[in-house]
């Protein structure tokens, strides 16, 4: 398919994470996982952005046993392709972030899955 005018080309995309404490999850993406304030909108809004790709976190009520349900069949959130997983996991080891999947090799790959604050899963995987 070819762009024109008609159908104009997408420059980006920014999946959405719903968050009940915004500084405490920008807190967690920035110090924990790397990402850098792209802009703050008020107090209930916020974009993150690292390696040039954004995730945008919004405040608001955050359905625990939606969440508790994802996590039991491992329903992730957001699924980023590392290069070097291995020192990747070995990074966010040394940050105490909460694994729900340590590194596995997997037949597409190697992978493993973290949780945000707000129970949010995030998987990571070498492809």
């Amino acid at each position: 398919m070819t762009t024109n005018d008609q159908n104009p080309k997408i420059k980006g995309m920014s999946p959405l994470l719903l968050v009940t404490d915004l500084n405490q999850s920008i807190a967690f993406y920035t110090l924990q996982l790397g990402f850098e304030i792209a802009f703050l909108y008020e107090d209930f809004y916020a974009g993150i952005t690292r390696d040039g790709y954004s995730i945008h976190l919004k405040s608001g009520r955050v359905d625990s046993e939606e969440r508790a349900k994802r996590r039991e069949n491992e329903d992730l959130e957001l699924m980023f392709s590392v290069a070097d997983i291995g020192a990747f996991y070995e990074y966010l080891q040394s940050k105490s972030v909460e694994f729900t999947q340590p590194l596995r090799e997997m037949p597409y790959g190697r992978e493993f899955y973290i949780a945000d604050p707000d129970g949010n899963l995030l998987g990571f995987v070498d492809q």
